[in-house]
Parts: C-alpha cells; sequence; structure tokens
C-alpha cells in the first residue's frame, strides 16, 4: 500500500489541475448513513423498513404528490442531517491538494449534500449533477424557477419519519416545494442550475493539460460520478474500500475509506 501511496504523490505532483469525483462513499467518515441495500437503507430510516418502502420508493416525485408528509419527513431528516454534519478533514486535504496546482481543482460530485462548498471549495467550481437538498423547484412544475431552501427549517417526527411542520411552498401557485434533486422516476427536474455547473466544469477542463482525477467513494450502483472520471482519460486515483478496481496500470486502486486514504496520500506528499 505504501508504493501505491507513492504513486499517488507522483500523479499529483505531474499534474496541473484536480477533477474530484466523488459518491455517498465520501460522506461515510463525517457520519452520514450508507444506503448500500435495502438493509442499510431501512436501518437509517426505520419507519421506512417497517412499511418495506424501499429508498426508490420514497426518493421519487409520485411519493410526494402520494404521501407528501411521508415524502418531506424523509427529506426533510436529510435536510436536517447535512445542515449540522460537518464534512471530515478528508474534504480539506482535497481542497489543499487542489490549491496547490496552478489550475486548481474541480468536483464533480452526486451527492446532494452541499458538503464540498460546506467544506470550503468555491461554489463556482462544483458541479452537483443530481442536484441539491439546498435547493428547492415546484413539485406541479408551474414555473422553471429554482430557489434555496434557506428559510425551510423542518420539523418532524422522526420515529414515524413525517413532517410536522408546514410544507415549503412555491412562491408563485402556493403549491408544495420539492428538492431540486434528480430522483427515481423522476421526468420533472429542472437540471438548469446542474447544467450551469458542468458547463462550467467543462470550461475548466479545457484549460487543464495535465488533469488527474481523484475519485472518492463513487461506487457502481449509481456510477454517474465515476463514469465522468473515466471519461477524462487522464490518470485516475481510485479510493474505495470495497470497488476500487481500475482498468490499467496508469491508474491507481486504493482499497480503504475517504479520510484514511486521504491521510495517507497527504503524508506521501511532505
Amino acid at each position: 500500500m505504501s508504493a501505491d501511496y507513492r504513486r499517488c504523490a507522483e500523479l499529483i505532483r505531474a499534474a496541473d489541475g484536480l477533477l474530484i469525483t466523488a459518491g455517498a462513499g465520501i460522506g461515510v467518515d463525517s457520519g452520514l448513513p450508507d444506503f448500500r441495500g435495502p438493509q442499510g437503507f431501512w436501518g437509517a430510516y426505520p419507519a421506512l423498513g417497517r412499511a418495506r418502502i424501499a429508498f426508490e420508493q420514497i426518493a421519487n416525485p409520485a411519493a410526494f404528490k402520494a404521501r407528501p408528509r411521508l415524502a418531506w419527513g424523509f427529506y426533510g431528516h436529510r435536510l436536517n442531517l447535512y445542515r449540522r454534519t460537518v464534512p471530515h478533514a478528508g474534504f480539506a486535504i482535497l481542497r489543499e491538494i487542489g490549491e496547490s496546482l496552478p489550475r486548481g481543482a474541480f468536483v464533480f460530485t452526486s451527492n446532494v449534500d452541499g458538503h464540498f462548498e460546506k467544506a470550503g471549495f468555491a461554489a463556482e467550481r462544483i458541479a452537483e449533477c443530481h442536484g441539491s437538498i439546498h435547493f428547492l423547484q415546484c413539485l406541479d412544475g408551474c414555473h422553471d424557477g429554482i430557489w434555496p431552501a434557506d428559510d425551510f427549517q423542518p420539523a418532524l417526527d422522526e420515529e414515524q419519519c413525517l413532517l410536522t411542520s408546514e410544507f415549503p411552498l412555491c412562491p408563485r401557485c402556493h403549491g408544495i416545494a420539492r428538492p431540486n434533486i434528480l430522483m427515481f422516476g423522476d421526468w420533472g427536474w429542472l437540471a438548469e442550475r446542474s447544467d450551469a455547473q458542468e458547463a462550467r466544469l467543462h470550461a475548466w477542463r479545457r484549460q487543464v493539460d495535465r488533469l488527474l482525477v481523484i475519485e472518492v467513494g463513487a461506487g457502481t450502483n449509481i456510477p454517474t460520478a465515476r463514469l465522468m472520471g473515466e471519461r477524462m482519460n487522464g490518470p485516475l486515483i481510485r479510493i474505495n474500500p470495497t470497488q476500487a478496481q481500475v482498468a490499467d496500470d496508469k491508474n491507481v486502486a486504493v482499497a480503504a475509506g475517504a479520510l484514511a486514504a486521504l491521510r495517507s496520500i497527504a503524508a506521501s506528499l511532505v
């Protein structure tokens, strides 16, 4: 493993820009729940487990129409959780690596928690391909607006996974708002904010001559972040405790959790 970390250091020193691709696994060391498999999801949300409601069924715009207090109970809990959780020290290590390179870093993440910005990454250098829980849109699609969720402070019955406070409302039609997140079976997601972020990413990429990708906690179940890094055709450092396989020897597989791996990479750079 020490040889792998030395190779990581060599790749970082040779790069002029860093693309960080991240999936849900990066948040585990911050204390966020792992939804891998129905048992992991139901362990985090036992009320949904008792009702045998799978992640794909509640993370679905149809749930907001059929059972809005349950849907907002789930997403309201996540919003509160993400607001109070502190990103672990690995985020700062990634930020420092990026700041050491001439073209800096850009983040591409399938996470909706907003933790890269919370950890100090510039908002204009983050692409959230599935949206963000910190923004809202109209559930009925009465207009194309996306607005911050800052004023929404959900109160919950956590035992039943139900919203007990008022719903967030659309400022135009005054109907229920939903998170600006790409869900399962979602034809109504407004992608304009995420599309603009990705356009900035590709503009930045054109300025980078020696790109390095560091992928953290991106699995194969929903492989959006994983595929983005692979499409870049540069060297890739893949950090994943269970799915670290890489295609060839120009890349490095680090079979470890995010924080432990990033701390070892940082030590190899000293």
